[in-house]
């Protein structure tokens, strides 16, 4: 399976990105085509695509937190054909050898996970402690969404594990967010 990675807008990759990106989460659990552009445009944020026979089966969107050493995945989607399949271990096996060639100061993977107690998050949150991440006891509410959310970190050296109940990661988590949302050139 090929992986492809961009700092850059790539109008093509991120059509067939998009596909998958959109099938994979609701129309009010993603960021619109605008606000993903702007985050190219500020370079804040890294499409990573994979690929089998020309055809994107995953993408996933990433973002470095510098203060905090940290690689945020902010989404990260496997078509449903693709499921099930090893895929999603794939990706985040190529994001975290990507991450340390790239930014070999980085302490690990940072994402967030819905919090309410359903199925659903419950099957997701296996998924990511199957794949090394560890769940944290923190559940944080944002101003401008009604569901809460719990951090989950993997981290690439024990000695790099966090020191607190997850409060720190969302420090990084929504220092992206507020980059990514905030209006105009800053």
């Amino acid at each position: 399976m090929e992986h492809r990675t961009t700092d850059k807008w790539n109008e093509a990759m991120w059509a067939e990105a998009e596909q998958v990106y959109h099938e994979a989460f609701p129309e009010h659990g993603r960021k619109n085509r605008a606000i993903v552009r702007r985050m190219f445009d500020r370079r804040i944020c890294t499409l990573h695509t994979w690929s089998e026979r020309d055809e994107i089966v995953a993408m996933a969107l990433t973002a470095l937190n510098l203060r905090a050493r940290m690689l945020v995945i902010d989404y990260l989607a496997v078509r449903r054909t693709w499921r099930g399949q090893g895929v999603g271990r794939l990706c985040i096996e190529n994001i975290r050898d990507w991450a340390l060639t790239s930014m070999p100061d980085t302490r690990g993977i940072v994402i967030e996970v819905e919090a309410e107690e359903t199925k659903e998050n419950a099957e997701r949150v296996l998924f990511w402690e199957k794949v090394g991440f560890r769940l944290t006891d923190y559940v944080h509410s944002y101003i401008w969404v009604p569901e809460t959310y719990r951090a989950m970190f993997l981290s690439f050296d024990d000695s790099a594990a966090i020191e607190d109940d997850g409060r720190s990661l969302f420090k990084a988590i929504t220092q992206y967010h507020e980059k990514a949302y905030r209006n105009g050139n800053g």
